[in-house]
């Protein structure tokens, strides 16, 4: 990278005050753990947009986007970018109606209706375990962006970023999330209009062609390394789709209108703001045509030979992109702890919602740290997090918001299969147990077989005692 220039620091500095102060200035009062995790179900389209842009356009949308986009040309676009915009698209269109009707806080409570308490209490681990780890994976992010602008170590970047974070999430709860989402949406798409102007002035587009042709083959092709991408954007769209996050931020909407506004927007700016890190990586291949470079392409376009002001635009965006994802999963991650387990075991958790609300936000952020601080690579932390859901909880999770009937055993077994194989190839990657399974995200349809086949074997089994059941009553008569 080029040398360093010690105004980052005060940049980053700067940022985290501002960032901290907005969050405490829109911090109110509140009475309850609605408020504190649903803002009272009042916020507008607007907002809706502004929060749900900034929350999914995270570390893997500029940072991962862009290197891949280096590297692989077009097709990186259905890595992070593509399953972004079809998760927004499926909510919007068949979603948002029947999870804005939900009277449940968390997708747990739904659970315990349709599969009983036993597979709530596991879905409850495996959904904070999730957000947990996404929120790592953006400490990751932050961690390596960082350490090579400011001289800081790994371990202190993060920690940086993750106080701040929080502290103004434990302070307001998703209101304050909120809001400074709302600073954070206006710089990241101002970083990244920024980011892909500065590559496109570097070389012409004949210069891409020429190194393309030099031995990248399919560098121009939307399904270039499809196999693998499509894997990938499997995956995210599956765990988006269903995730926390999502039934956090419809539900706030003030109606179901509001709702499917705000995701209409979101979908088509997600769209904009990937194509341009798309095409801003492509642009960089001539300059990096002897070999990718030692830190991220957007850092080292940032800190390269351009103005201090479009430096520090893209590194500003970079840390709102981040931050702003962060600070979402912690806070849906805490919903699910207080809701699922506190307010559950502990007997002044429902007196005082608030004080223990923010006591699991503190606790998430904590568990997203230990993670962060074992994985040092952002794709695949974010990968992690998305095979937890897309294996554990989709089928069951999907089927649920639809079926009527109770299906316990049908819920446990999907829950139990796909979960199981989705922990097994987590502590497979961390090193604990060596079982030899594919890595994600070729783990993937092996993940969704046993889910899919533990919820049909589930629900022949609960048909076969049901018809079994009605028999001996007849016989009984």
């Amino acid at each position: 990278m080029a040398s360093m220039r010690p105004e980052f620091l005060a940049l980053f500095v700067g940022y985290l005050a501002l960032v901290l102060a907005a969050g405490l200035a829109f911090s109110r009062r509140m009475g309850s753990l609605e408020d504190f995790f649903l803002g009272g179900r009042r916020f507008p389209a607007g907002l809706i947009y502004v929060s749900l842009t900034s929350s999914w356009f995270g570390a893997t949308s500029v940072l991962v986007t862009a290197d891949e986009a280096l590297r692989t040309g077009l097709g990186a676009i259905w890595v992070v970018g593509l399953p972004a915009v079809a998760t927004v698209v499926l909510l919007a269109v068949v979603f948002a109606r029947p999870l804005h009707r939900l009277s449940v806080l968390t997708w747990s409570e739904l659970v315990e209706l349709r599969y009983g308490r036993l597979t709530r209490l596991l879905t409850a681990v495996l959904l904070g375990w999730y957000m947990a780890v996404l929120a790592a994976s953006q400490m990751v992010a932050l961690g390596q962006f960082l350490k090579g602008f400011l001289g800081l170590s790994y371990a202190g970047s993060l920690l940086a970023g993750a106080a701040v974070v929080l502290l103004y999430a434990a302070a307001g709860g998703l209101r304050s999330v909120v809001f400074t989402d709302l600073l954070q949406f206006v710089l990241l798409v101002a970083g990244v209009a920024v980011l892909f102007f500065l590559a496109a002035g570097r070389a012409p587009w004949s210069d891409v062609v020429a190194a393309a042709q030099a031995g990248r083959p399919g560098y121009f092709r939307l399904f270039g390394n499809f196999p693998e991408s499509g894997l990938m954007f499997l995956s995210f769209t599956l765990a988006w789709t269903i995730s926390p996050i999502a039934l956090q931020r419809i539900q706030a909407a003030r109606s179901v209108g509001a709702a499917r506004r705000g995701l209409a927007a979101t979908a088509a700016t997600l769209l904009g703001l990937y194509i341009l890190v798309v095409l801003a990586g492509m642009r960089s291949l001539p300059v990096f045509a002897g070999g990718p470079p030692a830190n991220p392409l957007v850092a080292e376009l940032a800190a390269g030979r351009t103005s201090f002001l479009a430096g520090g635009l893209i590194f500003v965006a970079v840390l709102a992109a981040i931050l702003s994802t962060m600070d979402t999963a912690v806070n849906a991650g805490a919903l699910v702890l207080a809701r699922d387990f506190l307010e559950k075991f502990v007997p002044s958790a429902r007196r005082r919602p608030v004080l223990w609300s923010r006591a699991a936000t503190l606790v998430v952020g904590l568990a997203a740290l230990a993670v962060a601080l074992r994985f040092r690579s952002v794709l695949r932390t974010i990968g992690l997090s998305s095979e937890i859901m897309a294996e554990g909880f989709f089928i069951p999770g999907l089927a649920m918001i639809f079926i009527k009937r109770p299906r316990p055993l049908a819920g446990l077994l999907s829950l139990v299969g796909g979960g199981g194989f989705a922990v097994a190839s987590f502590l497979g990657a961390t090193g604990v147990l060596s079982l030899g399974l594919p890595a994600w995200p070729r783990s993937l349809p092996y993940g969704l077989a046993l889910s899919a086949a533990g919820f049909i074997v589930g629900s022949l089994a609960e048909k076969i005692r049901g018809h079994i059941t009605y028999l001996s009553s007849k016989v009984d008569r």
